[in-house]
């Protein structure tokens, strides 16, 4: 007869210890990566009426243009398609900034980061101070 295997099992405060810390790192990631999306570009900015008027250049410039260069104003057509209905749409990023503030405080002290660490992936400061996490901690 083959040797009974023992069977570990978690205790439930483990089972939520595991839960809130999987939480905690998603309200985390989620608002830096908003953050990341909706970083401002360098240089000038482009507005929805620029787009529209570079894009009836192109379609323009469609009519008679060679094949390479139809294919470079099809590509830049489409890019400014995507850029035109990305300025559309607004992200709210208060619903993600307000689950991380909840979390933000528990998860750095869990993991080591520091306030310098949230401030150089683009934190504010003000967000930084809601969520508890002060330079001196």
């Amino acid at each position: 007869m083959a040797p009974k295997k023992k069977t570990r099992s978690m205790s439930p405060e483990h089972k939520a210890a595991l839960a809130e810390g999987r939480t905690q790192g998603r309200a985390v990631r989620l608002y830096l990566k908003a953050l990341d999306a909706n970083k401002p570009k360098r240089g000038r900015k482009r507005t929805p009426d620029s787009i529209t008027k570079r894009l009836d250049r192109i379609a323009t410039e469609l009519k008679t243009a060679e094949a390479l260069k139809r294919l470079q104003l099809t590509q830049e057509q489409l890019d400014l398609n995507a850029e035109l209905a990305a300025t559309q749409t607004k992200v709210d990023l208060s619903a993600l900034e307000k689950d991380f503030v909840a979390s933000a405080a528990a998860y750095a002290a869990r993991k080591g980061i520091s306030y310098s660490a949230f401030r150089t992936v683009g934190v504010a400061p003000a967000v930084l101070r809601a969520a508890g996490i002060s330079r001196g901690a």
